[in-house]
């Protein structure tokens, strides 16, 4: 992934003096599922079949959360990174009838 997508502050120079930088460090509040579209994508990774759930909009506790339970549910490794939901293996029907179940809409 490009290091273009990081640091995306929409500041490059200010001729104000008194400009003081706001750091864009705060995380937005979880969507209820209801009103949240994940993304499931089929992806291999160091030769391992992965499901990448993208999308997730809400605090990283929560995304930590959602993640636990769908490691607890279907019974394998994953993690999160960059705002994205790992988990290992072939199991994309699982986890979108568990997110669904959730409240969860979702796509792909």
């Amino acid at each position: 992934m490009s290091n273009k997508k990081k640091h995306k502050d929409g500041i490059v120079y200010s001729t104000d003096p008194n400009y003081r930088c706001q750091s864009g460090d705060s995380e937005r509040d979880t969507l209820p599922p209801a009103r949240q579209c994940l993304y499931l994508r089929r992806e291999v990774r160091n030769g391992k079949p992965t499901i990448v759930i993208k999308e997730f909009v809400g605090k990283t506790e929560d995304l930590k959360a959602l993640e636990k339970q769908l490691k607890n549910h279907c019974g394998v490794g994953g993690s999160s990174k960059d705002g994205d939901i790992l988990i290992q293996g072939e199991l994309r029907d699982k986890i979108k009838a568990f997110l669904e179940k959730l409240g969860y809409k979702t796509k792909g």
